[in-house]
């Protein structure tokens, strides 16, 4: 050998415990010492560059033992060397142990302020979601003019009627270690509820103002290196301040960021793809870094660890790398087929030593959006088959937890949809990591207002200051993830008409557009006619329709993009479960119940049946898709209910607030589910007193035809008809007779033949509990819940439809009862107390795992029922 080569050893291919051990060490320290050799760590592994000895005879093994007592040697003999290693990132979730109390104190953020009275809580947390519902406290006289209103009325529940106004103090301790000189030290918050002041040892760190946004601040002067240091937050939500239930308090994570001298920056890496064939990709990776002569190695692997390629750059442009990698035979990301990758990326100074490193997840594909072609993702044409969705998640409020939004995302991919709009909010980064894992296309948008409000309090106090602070913190920490296909820079902002919202449309997309060029932006538009006059519309990337159905055709003329999209669709509004009579087409129908009909022909003065929409999305190939209002029920905007209580949530969603499918659900996976078959009758069989009446029979059904049977006679076959706006989708029999008994529908396959049978009876009294876990194994983590779907059965086993018994929860073992909800928006009962009514014969409990591994013991019981009882296993 010559001292221009170079030996090569890590620990696992050394069999001397001591040269392990030895390698192990020096490998960890990243040091370089002069000797007879040259030592330093490359990749993790001891490069040796030998200098006098001569190996050219000896095998590898010889001559690393030969090695060995001179690299002992130098360890002994080197002052300080076990402790002098770079200061290691540390990325620290503060989750438990947070003192709360509601309220505006003085000196709160003080590290000598008694809070010893004030309730311990984990975040994310909501304070709001443990009510009561009170109308008097988002009681407001307006004229909501996204409801085509033109005189104020008394509104209540618009924001969920929770006590989400007011002042909340969060403080919690955290410990640091012995820093080495020119860390540096990060608060992150991923959101907060909103006008965060955050406070560390008792000295103002800074604030931001939106709720929803992404912040950090750097508290590394305000820090005590190798002790405990308080950090406390205080919010402010403001009354009139949303449109919908926006919670209140940590509602996202919160962590502390330890970053040595050089190191990677916060959301400074990103990775993009823009070559790829069946063949070959080229992975782009631009990567932000603190400091100078610095190595940046990356190896990128798959799911399963496996090392693909590797590449190592040492030219700085600025404060940022450029790499450009080869990946051969890459498999492609997309909904059907969600393949993630990582690149692992590793910071060395000029002498070798390990600086910082990160993992970035990250996916292959491509997206394109041309006029004649529409939407394409990885060359295929394919249109947005969307659900938009608020953030809050039913009884959890607005704190975010994992298990619930895997289980929005899984009944949604279940229906058949491919696509989530985050309307009209920025994501969690939960809700993002999920939809990369379980495939799932998305719409990340950003503002529900710009300049000029639509409530007193929105995001109009914050635009001028937070504008682009905001942006550039929502693309940077999430253009990552492979499932955003599409930016939203707003939503049915006043903006729209005259040329200062084009201005600042333009000055919006713009800051999208540098921080990202490779996604598009688009605007959901509700003000059709002003957007087509000011020159609004003809300037967005895509340009969005918030309904308006009727104005497609001549938008679709009027703007030089060549195609649009379904941003906000139909609106449909129904109660699960509840069927009025006579069955008719409605424009904002109210009843005394505080109800809306499951018939799904009922829709508010600016939306439209969900065939308006699906014309449009079958007939016309520039209509790119659509994202329906919404995937589920949330807080907030009763409407039409607005002027009564008590309501206090939404009608819109396809699922109801305790995610439990409505009858539209099924209408939905008839046409976008194109791997089961869908046959679904509705109204349920029970109406007592109704003998003789007429009720209405409609089948959602993946099939095109089908016969309806009442107690074994036919009343007909049915086959849809693509004339007929109504009967093009739906099998309907209009003027069945009511008599109890027995529902049959049969389907006919394209041949004729019955394929397919669905059968619904009249039920008895209800006679017992029944419990069906969404999952029987959750983790052992004290945040996974399994969601239990309580029905009830007559003693036949036939489910009770109407039933509205009142029941009881009780959680024992190695779990806890979290919450319940049965669905009905009208319902006062608090989620978190362990009794609810039945809403149409149904309801969802929570139970909750904590970090004990064991048996999780769920009994539900009621007056005049059958006790039910199961076990759920927390591992």
């Amino acid at each position: 050998m010559t001292s221009k080569e170079v030996l090569y050893a890590s620990s696992e291919n050394a069999e001397d415990s001591g040269l392990k051990k030895v390698i192990d060490l020096t490998a960890k320290m990243g040091r370089r010492w002069e000797a007879n050799q040259d030592i330093r760590c490359i990749s993790g592994k001891l490069a040796i560059f030998t200098g006098n000895l001569n190996y050219e005879h000896e095998t590898f093994q010889a001559k690393m033992m030969k090695l060995t007592t001179i690299l002992l040697l130098i360890l002994i003999s080197t002052p300080g060397i076990l402790t002098a290693q770079v200061q290691q990132r540390q990325s620290v979730f503060l989750e438990n142990n947070w003192k709360f109390s509601k309220g505006d104190f003085e000196h709160a953020e003080k590290v000598d302020f008694e809070d010893s009275g004030w309730e311990t809580v984990s975040v994310p947390h909501d304070w709001a979601i443990y009510g009561p519902f009170d109308k008097e406290v988002d009681k407001q006289v307006v004229a909501i003019s996204q409801n085509n209103e033109q005189e104020a009325s008394e509104k209540t529940g618009r924001t969920g009627a929770l006590p989400h106004i007011g002042d909340g103090w969060y403080r919690t301790g955290f410990q640091l270690p012995e820093l080495d000189e020119g860390s540096r030290i990060l608060v992150v918050f991923e959101g907060a509820m909103s006008d965060p002041e955050v406070f560390v040892n008792g000295e103002k760190a800074g604030e931001w103002g939106y709720g929803y946004a992404y912040f950090n601040l750097d508290i590394t002067d305000l820090v005590k290196s190798g002790e405990n240091n308080l950090l406390a937050v205080h919010l402010s939500p403001k009354p009139l301040s949303s449109r919908w239930y926006p919670g209140a308090g940590l509602f996202r994570k919160v962590r502390i960021l330890v970053l040595p001298e050089n190191h990677f920056q916060l959301w400074g890496t990103f990775v993009t793809t823009p070559f790829v064939s069946d063949s070959l990709a080229k992975i782009n990776i631009k990567t932000k870094v603190e400091g100078k002569n610095l190595r940046l190695e990356t190896v990128l692997k798959d799911a399963d660890g496996n090392v693909l390629a590797t590449e190592t750059e040492t030219t700085l442009f600025g404060n940022e790398f450029e790499q450009n990698i080869a990946l051969e035979n890459p498999r492609l990301w997309s909904p059907e087929s969600p393949v993630l990758y990582y690149a692992e990326s590793k910071l060395y100074d000029e002498s070798g030593r390990l600086q910082d490193e990160q993992t970035t997840r990250f996916g292959i594909r491509t997206i394109s959006y041309k006029a004649g072609e529409g939407f394409k993702l990885n060359g295929k044409v394919r249109k947005f088959k969307g659900v938009c969705l608020h953030h809050d998640l039913g009884p959890l409020g607005a704190a975010v937890n994992k298990a619930a939004l895997r289980r929005q995302i899984q009944l949604m991919k279940d229906m058949g949809a491919d696509a989530i709009r985050s309307a009209h909010n920025m994501p969690s980064l939960e809700q993002l990591e999920l939809c990369d894992e379980m495939g799932m296309l998305f719409l990340a948008e950003s503002f529900d207002e710009w300049k000029k409000p639509k409530v007193k309090n929105g995001y109009n106090r914050f635009f001028d200051e937070y504008h682009e602070k905001d942006i550039v913190n929502l693309v940077r920490a999430t253009r990552n993830h492979p499932c955003i296909v599409m930016w939203s820079s707003g939503n049915e902002v006043p903006d729209q008409h005259g040329s200062e919202g084009v201005k600042r449309a333009k000055r919006l997309q713009d800051i999208f557009h540098r921080e990202d060029p490779t996604r598009p932006v688009t605007v959901g538009m509700d003000q059709v006619k002003a957007v087509m006059a000011s020159g609004f519309g003809a300037i967005v990337d895509v340009p969005g329709l918030n309904y308006r159905t009727h104005l497609y055709e001549e938008a679709f003329e009027r703007f030089p993009q060549g195609l649009l999209l379904g941003s906000e669709t139909a609106s449909t509004v129904s109660s699960r479960g509840i069927y009025k009579f006579p069955v008719e087409q409605a424009v904002g129908k109210m009843y005394d119940d505080g109800q809306v009909s499951s018939y799904d022909l009922e829709y508010c003065n600016w939306s439209n049946l969900p065939e308006d929409d699906a014309v449009l999305q079958d007939d016309k190939d520039w209509v790119i898709g659509e994202f329906v209002w919404t995937g589920f029920d949330y807080l907030g905007e009763p409407t039409p209910y607005d002027q009564y209580w008590p309501s206090r949530s939404s009608y819109f969603g396809i699922c109801d607030l305790a995610g439990l499918p409505k009858d539209r659900y099924y209408w939905y996976k008839s046409r976008w589910d194109t791997k089961e078959s869908t046959l679904h009758i509705l109204p349920h069989w029970n109406w007592e007193g109704k003998e003789g009446d007429t009720i209405p029979v409609f089948v959602y059904s993946s099939y095109n035809s089908a016969e309806l049977f009442v107690n074994g006679k036919s009343k007909g076959v049915r086959t849809k008809n693509k004339d007929s706006k109504l009967e093009r989708y739906r099998l309907m029999w209009n003027n069945v007779v009511y008599e109890p008994g027995e529902l049959k529908v049969v389907a006919f396959n394209e041949d004729g033949q019955p394929a397919e049978e669905k059968i619904i009876r009249t039920s008895g009294t209800p006679h017992r509990i029944v419990l069906e876990p969404d999952r029987s194994t959750i983790q052992a983590d004290g945040k996974d819940i399994s969601f239990v779907t309580v029905s009830v059965v007559d003693k036949n086993g036939i489910p009770c439809p109407t039933a509205t018994n009142q029941l009881i929860f009780e959680v024992k073992g190695n779990g806890n009862y979290r919450a319940a909800c049965n669905g009905d928006a009208t319902s006062l009962e608090l989620f978190h107390k362990p009794t609810m009514k039945l809403f149409s014969g149904k309801l969802v409990v929570l139970v909750q795992s904590t970090k004990k591994p064991g048996d999780i013991a769920l009994q539900v019981k009621g007056k005049e029922l059958q006790t039910a009882k199961m076990i759920i296993q927390s591992k």
